[in-house]
């Protein structure tokens, strides 16, 4: 989409080829580059299943067709929602019973298919005392829709999600967070189901609600501040079911999770990254995965911390795509693993000498998997059809992996893109593997007034 939209800024005339399913958020990401009416041609169905007859008959009968129609004609000048984007923050957009609000916004888009608290101006302004910021102050431009984030329509999804208003000054961070370029969140409309979700520490999370321990994603204020963060996503920066986000299986709640800084043996994430320990931050973070939460159990011939780290290991090779999650070089995919660690376990890797560099290294050097199955994921798993060998000579893939067909060959391009947060249940031995495609962790620091 990028190329054509750059191309179109030019003067000349492009076309983006989608399969279906993939024309509106084609259009959209042109939107987002600043080319309306991105000429679009569509190859009938899901072109990765069709045997190669089908392909070159949709192609000469339909794709080529509609190839030359979008190049024959202008650029159709799109003006979709002119009335939306002129709208003040504050307007009053509809007045009625709360079961007629909520079927509006629900017609409108505006929720997630859940009963929302409706966002009156009372609501909003007792959001708006928590911020030193003006009402209608720029936050940042959120892709994909380029709508500005202002305090007035950041509150205005808080209050929808059933945030309390001391949140405030955590939303507005959370934006700017994911507004960073490094996060990436003009991509994360892939058909894997990328799910941001938020990393907070510091002191105040427990002034705010902020759970760390057992349960935490459902528990104190992460429920509604996640369910905030996806409200945003969805009407600042655009991303719309069946659209532009366009997850095959859908997705799960945005969560929010906290560190149990009191019990992590290690220097909290937020520290580690740059900030002093009476900072308080948020940090963007996302997952395409969830899933089963490894017990460790330590015995005589290994201890806890040895199967933690042997467990962390596996997890790497089995949770994420081992296809996309290799790849190296300047244009190497983005990737984040999150590894959600359990008070207990940690303390045994802690006391075993494991620092959170060290658990890293560790299995940076030992998630590996035979290279015949890495190869099988690369040509069979990866949309672009590589081959293993051009990987190589495109600096995509290290000369390590020139091995035998049954050697083990690591799975990390590096140690850094491991993330290590102590959370959970204080008294169970538990741990858990997240892998993100397409993001980078942002940490933003959380201005409070008090």
């Amino acid at each position: 989409m990028r190329p054509a939209a750059a191309a179109e800024k030019l003067g000349i005339p492009s076309v983006v080829v989608t399969t279906t399913g993939f024309t509106a958020i084609a259009k959209a990401a042109g939107k987002a580059q600043g080319v309306s009416g991105l000429r679009v041609a569509e190859y009938p169905g899901a072109v990765g299943v069709h045997n190669e007859a089908l392909v070159e008959k949709n192609v000469e009968t339909v794709l080529i067709d509609r190839i030359v129609s979008e190049l024959t004609q202008p650029r159709a000048n799109e003006a979709e929602n002119a009335s939306a984007t002129s709208r003040r923050a504050d307007d009053i957009v509809f007045e009625g019973t709360f079961d007629e609000i909520n079927d509006y916004f629900s017609r409108q888009l505006w929720s997630d298919e859940l009963p929302i608290i409706p966002p009156t101006r009372e609501r909003v302004a007792e959001f708006l005392k928590h911020t030193r910021r003006a009402p209608d102050e720029p936050i940042a431009i959120l892709p994909q829709a380029n709508l500005v984030a202002t305090p007035t329509n950041i509150a205005a999804n808080a209050v929808m999600a059933g945030c309390k208003p001391a949140l405030m000054p955590v939303l507005i961070a959370a934006v700017e967070a994911i507004a960073d370029n490094a996060y990436n969140l003009n991509n994360i409309g892939s058909t894997w189901g990328v799910l941001p979700f938020l990393l907070i520490n510091g002191p105040a999370a427990k002034k705010l609600g902020i759970e760390n321990g057992a349960q935490l994603v459902n528990k104190g204020a992460n429920p509604a501040l996640g369910r905030a963060l996806g409200l945003i996503i969805k009407n600042i920066a655009g991303y719309k079911l069946s659209r532009n986000y366009m997850g095959t299986f859908g997705y799960p709640m945005n969560f929010v999770i906290a560190e149990n800084e009191a019990e992590c043996p290690w220097e909290p994430f937020h520290v580690e990254h740059g900030f002093n320990k009476a900072d308080n931050t948020v940090t963007a973070c996302g997952t395409v995965t969830w899933g089963w939460a490894p017990a460790i159990y330590g015995t005589e011939e290994k201890n806890a911390a040895q199967a933690a780290l042997e467990f962390l290991s596996i997890e790497v090779t089995k949770k994420p795509c081992l296809a996309r999650l290799v790849e190296r070089g300047a244009h190497g995919f983005q990737n984040m693993i999150t590894f959600m660690i359990a008070p207990p376990v940690a303390k045994a890797l802690a006391s075993a000498g494991f620092t959170k560099q060290k658990i890293r290294e560790y299995v940076y050097e030992h998630a590996r998997v035979p290279r015949r199955e890495l190869e099988f994921l690369i040509e069979y798993g990866h949309s672009e059809a590589f081959k293993f060998p051009d990987m190589i000579e495109r600096g995509l893939l290290p000369k390590e992996y020139l091995v035998g067909e049954n050697d083990l060959v690591r799975v990390l391009p590096s140690a850094d893109v491991i993330n290590i947060v102590v959370c959970g249940d204080p008294d169970r031995n538990r741990l858990m593997v997240l892998w993100g495609g397409y993001i980078k962790p942002v940490s933003k620091k959380i201005e409070l007034l008090s």
